[in-house]
Protein backbone atom coordinates (compact mmCIF):
# COMPACT_ATOMS: atom_id res chain seq x y z
CA UNK A 1 0.00 0.00 0.00
CA UNK A 2 0.88 3.40 -0.11
CA UNK A 3 -0.12 7.33 0.80
CA UNK A 4 0.33 10.56 -1.36
CA UNK A 5 -1.47 13.72 -1.37
CA UNK A 6 -1.18 16.30 -3.67
CA UNK A 7 -2.96 19.98 -1.92
CA UNK A 8 -3.64 23.22 -3.70
CA UNK A 9 -2.77 26.04 -1.69
CA UNK A 10 -3.05 30.06 -2.79
CA UNK A 11 0.99 30.05 -3.52
CA UNK A 12 1.35 27.04 -5.70
CA UNK A 13 1.53 22.98 -5.08
CA UNK A 14 2.51 21.08 -2.46
CA UNK A 15 3.03 17.29 -2.97
CA UNK A 16 4.06 14.74 -0.55
CA UNK A 17 4.13 10.86 -1.08
CA UNK A 18 5.78 7.49 1.26
CA UNK A 19 8.09 5.56 -0.57
CA UNK A 20 7.18 2.10 0.98
CA UNK A 21 5.84 -0.89 -1.19
CA UNK A 22 5.44 -4.46 0.15
CA UNK A 23 4.35 -7.99 -0.65
CA UNK A 24 4.02 -9.79 2.32
CA UNK A 25 5.73 -8.84 5.91
CA UNK A 26 9.18 -10.72 4.23
CA UNK A 27 9.38 -8.13 1.43
CA UNK A 28 9.36 -4.89 1.87
CA UNK A 29 10.87 -2.39 -0.50
CA UNK A 30 11.40 1.26 -1.34
CA UNK A 31 10.45 3.00 -4.45
CA UNK A 32 9.69 6.66 -4.98
CA UNK A 33 6.10 7.38 -5.92
CA UNK A 34 6.70 11.21 -7.19
CA UNK A 35 8.15 11.79 -10.64
CA UNK A 36 8.60 14.98 -11.94
CA UNK A 37 8.87 16.76 -15.78
CA UNK A 38 10.03 19.82 -16.18
CA UNK A 39 10.95 22.34 -18.71
CA UNK A 40 11.56 25.63 -17.18
CA UNK A 41 9.73 28.75 -17.74
CA UNK A 42 7.01 26.80 -19.36
CA UNK A 43 6.29 23.77 -17.44
CA UNK A 44 5.94 21.94 -14.45
CA UNK A 45 4.34 18.32 -13.98
CA UNK A 46 4.26 16.33 -11.20
CA UNK A 47 2.88 12.38 -11.43
CA UNK A 48 2.27 10.78 -7.81
CA UNK A 49 1.11 6.93 -7.96
CA UNK A 50 -0.41 4.23 -6.28
CA UNK A 51 -1.42 0.87 -6.81
CA UNK A 52 0.17 -2.18 -8.56
CA UNK A 53 3.95 -1.57 -8.28
CA UNK A 54 4.36 -2.84 -11.75
CA UNK A 55 1.66 -1.02 -13.39
CA UNK A 56 2.55 2.37 -11.97
CA UNK A 57 6.14 1.67 -13.21
CA UNK A 58 4.97 0.61 -16.52
CA UNK A 59 2.81 4.09 -17.06
CA UNK A 60 5.84 6.27 -15.62
CA UNK A 61 8.06 4.66 -18.14
CA UNK A 62 6.08 4.90 -21.02
CA UNK A 63 5.03 8.30 -20.16
CA UNK A 64 8.95 9.32 -19.51
CA UNK A 65 9.80 7.70 -22.51
CA UNK A 66 7.65 9.28 -24.88
CA UNK A 67 9.35 12.64 -23.56
CA UNK A 68 12.77 11.31 -25.15
CA UNK A 69 11.70 11.28 -29.03
CA UNK A 70 8.58 12.94 -29.12
CA UNK A 71 8.30 12.91 -32.76
CA UNK A 72 8.49 9.05 -32.91
CA UNK A 73 6.76 7.99 -29.83
CA UNK A 74 4.17 10.68 -29.37
CA UNK A 75 2.18 12.12 -27.29
CA UNK A 76 4.74 13.53 -25.16
CA UNK A 77 3.97 15.40 -21.48
CA UNK A 78 6.33 18.05 -22.81
CA UNK A 79 4.30 19.15 -25.28
CA UNK A 80 0.56 19.24 -24.11
CA UNK A 81 -1.06 22.57 -24.23
CA UNK A 82 -3.33 22.49 -21.48
CA UNK A 83 -3.11 20.48 -17.90
CA UNK A 84 -6.43 19.09 -19.16
CA UNK A 85 -4.87 17.00 -22.32
CA UNK A 86 -1.98 15.93 -19.74
CA UNK A 87 -4.53 14.23 -17.71
CA UNK A 88 -6.02 12.39 -20.36
CA UNK A 89 -2.48 11.93 -21.49
CA UNK A 90 -2.18 10.02 -18.41
CA UNK A 91 -5.05 8.55 -18.26
CA UNK A 92 -4.83 7.10 -21.90
CA UNK A 93 -1.00 5.41 -21.24
CA UNK A 94 -3.24 3.98 -17.84
CA UNK A 95 -5.82 2.15 -19.93
CA UNK A 96 -3.45 1.43 -22.36
CA UNK A 97 -0.80 -0.58 -19.88
CA UNK A 98 -3.56 -2.04 -18.08
CA UNK A 99 -4.66 -3.55 -21.54
CA UNK A 100 -1.43 -4.86 -22.47
CA UNK A 101 -0.94 -6.35 -18.80
CA UNK A 102 -4.51 -8.35 -18.62
CA UNK A 103 -5.58 -8.93 -22.02
CA UNK A 104 -9.06 -10.39 -22.50
CA UNK A 105 -10.78 -12.67 -20.34
CA UNK A 106 -8.55 -11.93 -17.27
CA UNK A 107 -10.05 -9.81 -14.42
CA UNK A 108 -8.35 -6.09 -14.73
CA UNK A 109 -8.27 -5.10 -11.58
CA UNK A 110 -4.98 -6.89 -9.99
CA UNK A 111 -3.12 -4.68 -12.43
CA UNK A 112 -5.01 -0.97 -11.12
CA UNK A 113 -3.34 1.86 -10.24
CA UNK A 114 -4.33 5.48 -9.46
CA UNK A 115 -2.53 9.10 -10.36
CA UNK A 116 -2.49 12.28 -8.77
CA UNK A 117 -0.96 14.63 -11.45
CA UNK A 118 -0.80 18.66 -10.41
CA UNK A 119 1.59 21.58 -12.27
CA UNK A 120 1.34 24.17 -14.49
CA UNK A 121 1.61 24.97 -17.87
CA UNK A 122 2.47 28.95 -19.38
CA UNK A 123 -0.46 30.24 -20.13
CA UNK A 124 -2.48 28.64 -17.78
CA UNK A 125 -3.74 28.20 -13.99
CA UNK A 126 -1.97 25.78 -11.55
CA UNK A 127 -4.64 22.44 -11.96
CA UNK A 128 -4.50 19.18 -9.48
CA UNK A 129 -6.31 16.19 -11.00
CA UNK A 130 -7.18 12.57 -9.27
CA UNK A 131 -6.94 9.68 -12.29
CA UNK A 132 -8.82 6.87 -11.64
CA UNK A 133 -7.42 3.01 -11.98
CA UNK A 134 -10.20 3.18 -15.49
CA UNK A 135 -8.31 6.07 -17.04
CA UNK A 136 -10.97 8.60 -16.48
CA UNK A 137 -10.29 11.85 -13.90
CA UNK A 138 -11.46 14.34 -11.77
CA UNK A 139 -10.31 18.17 -11.12
CA UNK A 140 -9.43 20.03 -7.64
CA UNK A 141 -12.21 22.86 -7.56
CA UNK A 142 -13.37 25.45 -5.43
CA UNK A 143 -14.57 23.16 -2.56
CA UNK A 144 -11.66 19.75 -2.96
CA UNK A 145 -8.20 21.45 -2.98
CA UNK A 146 -6.44 18.13 -2.10
CA UNK A 147 -6.34 14.61 -3.63
CA UNK A 148 -5.87 11.56 -1.49
CA UNK A 149 -4.45 7.93 -3.05
CA UNK A 150 -3.30 4.07 -1.08
CA UNK A 151 -4.00 4.65 2.26
CA UNK A 152 -6.14 7.66 2.52
CA UNK A 153 -8.51 7.15 5.90
CA UNK A 154 -6.07 7.77 8.94
CA UNK A 155 -4.48 10.97 7.60
CA UNK A 156 -7.53 12.80 6.06
CA UNK A 157 -9.25 13.93 9.18
CA UNK A 158 -6.72 16.46 9.79
CA UNK A 159 -6.56 17.59 6.05
CA UNK A 160 -10.10 18.30 6.01
CA UNK A 161 -10.39 20.01 9.62
CA UNK A 162 -7.38 22.13 9.01
CA UNK A 163 -6.36 22.98 5.41
CA UNK A 164 -6.63 26.52 4.55
CA UNK A 165 -5.70 27.81 0.71
CA UNK A 166 -4.93 30.49 2.26
CA UNK A 167 -1.92 28.64 4.37
CA UNK A 168 1.94 29.39 3.86
CA UNK A 169 4.02 26.52 2.77
CA UNK A 170 5.40 26.22 6.01
CA UNK A 171 1.95 25.77 7.06
CA UNK A 172 1.23 23.22 4.55
CA UNK A 173 4.06 21.34 5.30
CA UNK A 174 3.38 20.71 8.88
CA UNK A 175 -0.41 20.17 8.15
CA UNK A 176 0.92 16.96 6.00
CA UNK A 177 3.64 15.86 8.26
CA UNK A 178 0.72 15.09 10.95
CA UNK A 179 -1.53 13.85 8.38
CA UNK A 180 1.33 11.29 7.13
CA UNK A 181 2.40 10.54 11.14
CA UNK A 182 -1.23 9.43 11.50
CA UNK A 183 -1.04 7.32 8.72
CA UNK A 184 2.31 5.86 9.70
CA UNK A 185 1.45 4.87 12.83
CA UNK A 186 -2.03 2.92 11.92
CA UNK A 187 -0.96 1.06 9.05
CA UNK A 188 2.47 -0.92 8.48
CA UNK A 189 2.18 -0.67 4.79
CA UNK A 190 2.64 2.84 4.72
CA UNK A 191 6.74 3.60 5.66
CA UNK A 192 9.24 6.14 5.58
CA UNK A 193 10.99 7.88 4.06
CA UNK A 194 8.67 10.54 2.69
CA UNK A 195 9.20 12.90 -0.83
CA UNK A 196 8.00 16.22 -0.42
CA UNK A 197 7.99 18.88 -3.40
CA UNK A 198 6.75 22.36 -3.93
CA UNK A 199 6.16 24.38 -6.86
CA UNK A 200 5.43 28.30 -6.49
CA UNK A 201 2.49 29.41 -8.58
CA UNK A 202 3.68 30.93 -11.81
CA UNK A 203 7.37 29.99 -11.31
CA UNK A 204 7.55 27.59 -13.63
CA UNK A 205 10.49 25.82 -11.97
CA UNK A 206 10.39 23.78 -8.91
CA UNK A 207 10.33 25.78 -5.42
CA UNK A 208 11.37 23.31 -3.35
CA UNK A 209 12.23 19.29 -2.79
CA UNK A 210 13.11 17.06 -0.17
CA UNK A 211 13.48 13.38 1.04
CA UNK A 212 12.12 13.47 4.73
CA UNK A 213 13.30 9.93 6.32
CA UNK A 214 13.52 8.74 10.08
CA UNK A 215 16.62 11.10 11.10
CA UNK A 216 14.49 14.12 10.02
CA UNK A 217 14.21 16.73 13.55
CA UNK A 218 11.44 18.38 12.07
CA UNK A 219 9.08 14.99 11.44
CA UNK A 220 9.92 13.85 15.06
CA UNK A 221 8.95 17.23 16.68
CA UNK A 222 5.98 17.39 14.79
CA UNK A 223 4.98 14.11 15.28
CA UNK A 224 5.62 13.90 18.99
CA UNK A 225 4.01 17.68 19.59
CA UNK A 226 0.83 16.29 17.87
CA UNK A 227 0.86 13.48 20.10
CA UNK A 228 1.19 15.05 23.13
CA UNK A 229 -1.12 17.90 21.94
CA UNK A 230 -3.90 15.54 21.24
CA UNK A 231 -3.07 13.98 24.55
CA UNK A 232 -3.55 17.25 26.33
CA UNK A 233 -6.64 18.13 24.20
CA UNK A 234 -8.62 14.75 25.54
CA UNK A 235 -7.66 15.35 29.04
CA UNK A 236 -9.78 18.99 28.76
CA UNK A 237 -12.65 17.66 27.44
CA UNK A 238 -15.32 17.18 30.22
CA UNK A 239 -15.71 13.25 31.42
CA UNK A 240 -19.29 11.35 30.59
CA UNK A 241 -21.44 12.10 33.30
CA UNK A 242 -24.45 8.69 33.67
Amino acid sequence: MTYCVGLKIDSGLVFMSDTRTNAGVDNVSTFSKMHCWSKPDERVLVLLSAGNLATTQAVISLLDERTKAPKERAPSLLKTSSMYQTAKLVGDALKEVIREAAPAGQNADAFGASFILGGQIRGTEPRLFLVYPEGNFIEAGPDTHFFQIGETKYGKPILVRAHDPKMSFEETVKLLLVSFDSTLRSNLSVGLPLDLLYYPRDSFRVGFEKRIGQDDRYFRTVAEGWSSALKAAFKSLPDFKP
